[in-house]
């Protein structure tokens, strides 16, 4: 069996609290880790995949998340890709502040609402909602769900389309970018879909979890098939996630990172269009 070093990590930088807290304006992506996110955007503060915890099952954190939760700035918007713990940590979405209006896929809102949520909008793919200054559009990805023993796929599963709810041609304000957050997935057509149908600055991409490909094959993408997929939808940029956080595969993130840097450069794609991020770096898009 070949051996995997899991030694290198993700590097670390100090957050920018203070930009973090008092922007408005300027649209910036600043990674947490794993699938966790903030974007913020038209104004709202926006979470994907909220997981600040330290352990996954058995698994400890390889790093600490990219920003303290306590040093988080109000949250306005949540997005939830699907209901695995890796991406669905209830102690952590009860812990960030703010109003926290929770998008999420059909089937989790009466969940959400029993763990004392509120404010819950639940999509179906290809259905959109409007907060604020911002149009969410749910997506499909090819995956699948299950918290309990009873509850295999009782709820759905995808990623999320974010835009500015203001016409890109208004010239009385800075054009906001699309930015699409692709949750888990594996490779599938539906990435040329999402493509067709909008026009995406920033893709947030997974990269990891894929090793033995022949078991996570149809729900993670390798680092090559995510480069694909960034291909298919014809986004500007290409964010990595899903990897460095916790172990939740064979692969380590060092081989994910390496792979995908590997395929960029075959492929001859300019460099300017991939972002990798350390953890608590804020990416001013």
């Amino acid at each position: 069996m070949k051996s995997k070093d899991f030694t290198w990590n993700v590097p670390s930088e100090t957050p920018d609290i203070s930009f973090l807290n008092n922007n408005s304006s300027m649209p910036s992506v600043t990674w947490i880790g794993h699938s966790t996110f903030l974007i913020q955007h038209s104004g709202l503060n926006i979470v994907t995949d909220p997981v600040w915890a330290l352990q996954m099952g058995f698994q400890k954190r390889l790093t600490n998340p990219g920003i303290p939760i306590a040093d988080m700035p109000p949250v306005d918007i949540v997005l939830i890709s699907h209901s695995h713990y890796d991406h669905l940590h209830m102690r952590s979405l009860l812990a960030l502040k703010g109003s926290k209006m929770l998008i999420v896929p059909v089937g989790l809102a009466d969940m959400m609402r029993r763990k004392g949520f509120t404010s819950v909008v639940e999509l179906s793919w290809w259905e959109s909602t409007t907060i604020g200054g911002v149009s969410i559009t749910f997506v499909p990805s090819q995956h699948w769900t299950r918290r309990t023993l009873l509850d295999m796929n009782r709820s759905h599963w995808g990623g999320y389309v974010i835009q500015s709810h203001t016409e890109r041609n208004d010239t009385a304000a800075e054009p906001m970018p699309a930015v699409y957050f692709a949750g888990d997935s594996g490779y599938f057509d539906g990435f040329k879909a999402i493509g067709e149908r909008f026009d995406i600055d920033i893709a947030l991409m997974p990269i990891g979890a894929y090793d033995p490909e022949w078991f996570m094959g149809p729900q993670h993408v390798t680092p090559e098939e995510a480069l694909r997929a960034f291909i298919d939808i014809g986004a500007r940029r290409f964010v990595p996630m899903h990897y460095g956080s916790f172990r939740l595969a064979d692969d380590t993130p060092r081989e994910a990172l390496d792979r995908l840097e590997a395929e960029w450069d075959r492929l001859g794609i300019d460099e300017e269009r991939l972002v990798v991020l350390p953890h608590g770096r804020t990416w001013q898009a």
